[in-house]
């Protein structure tokens, strides 16, 4: 009897020791020292000492300065036009990012991997062959000049244009995101949902949305950074119109090309403090979404 209690002790204290976590790199202190601090030195010279220099640029000459090189009118109508295309490309590169990734993940078809291939092309693609390929497509002598002239319809030069090219460079970064955890999830409760008379909105409000939203909010994250930070395609369609087209970013090439310094690094201040906004929001999500991956791993 106690054998057989000592062999069942020795069954779970086997079971136990396999469950936790090993930790086989046993790297040597002075190699994991060495590649922390020069991870860190790296991240320090690359990353915090261009922002630190672009901050200390911006208010050289006192807050005042700063502050009426933000409220002029060129800087709030490139500030307006950058939150406005954002505020179309995200909704929408949410939309077709779920529905993309539903389609890749629920479904079987001819050229899966075409579309697949598709996805990546804005990763592939430089932003500005993709405005070329806009110019292509609306310009003057493009595919589509004749039909955009009979209806009075402009597309290059004006916001459509600007709107098109940013959302064809950020459309992988929800699709991207959400395709990997769909798939780590199944559909297994889906079905479930489907068996007991859910309908297809309801299934989706009830079951799939819960599960994708921290994945949808950290794509949507992505894609907004990204949006106001794009010039390359923005660049290409948008005609460089002050006042009109011109982005943030773009406004602050013109700016620094015209040799106004304080006012272009004033604006780069601005779009360098929302992207600290975007990476505050990004280190929120990836803690919310870890946790939510955590518990779906405990549910199944």
């Amino acid at each position: 009897m106690r054998s057989r209690r000592c062999s069942h002790m020795r069954r779970g204290a086997g079971v136990v020791s396999s469950s936790r976590p090993r930790n086989d790199l046993q790297e040597p202190a002075w190699l994991r020292w060495t590649l922390i601090v020069l991870a860190v030195l790296v991240m320090a010279a690359l990353v915090v000492m261009p922002l630190l220099m672009v901050l200390g640029a911006a208010f050289a000459k006192g807050i005042g300065v700063w502050f009426a090189s933000l409220t002029e009118p060129d800087a709030l109508s490139a500030l307006k036009l950058t939150l406005f295309t954002v505020a179309i490309v995200v909704p929408v590169n949410a939309v077709f990012g779920m529905l993309t990734a539903w389609a890749v993940t629920r479904f079987e078809f001819r050229g899966k991997q075409l579309l697949l291939s598709l996805i990546d092309l804005p990763f592939a693609v430089s932003p500005v062959v993709a405005g070329l390929c806009l110019v292509l497509l609306f310009g003057s002598q493009g595919w589509f000049a004749e039909l955009l002239q009979q209806h009075d319809i402009k597309i290059l030069f004006a916001r459509p244009g600007i709107v098109l090219a940013t959302l064809f460079i950020t459309f992988p970064f929800v699709v991207r995101e959400l395709i990997p955890l769909m798939q780590q999830q199944g559909a297994d409760e889906e079905l479930a949902a489907r068996s007991l008379g859910a309908g297809s909105w309801t299934m989706f409000r009830r079951v799939t949305l819960p599960n994708i939203k921290w994945g949808l909010l950290y794509g949507v994250l992505l894609c907004a950074a990204r949006a106001m930070g794009e010039f390359g395609a923005v660049s290409v369609v948008s005609g460089h119109i002050r006042g009109l087209t011109n982005t943030l970013p773009l406004h602050i090439e013109i700016l620094y090309n015209e040799f106004d310094s304080t006012a272009a690094f004033a604006a780069a201040s601005l779009l360098a403090g929302l992207a600290l906004i975007t990476l505050v929001l990004k280190f929120w999500l990836e803690a919310r979404h870890g946790d939510a991956l955590a518990q779906s791993h405990r549910r199944h």
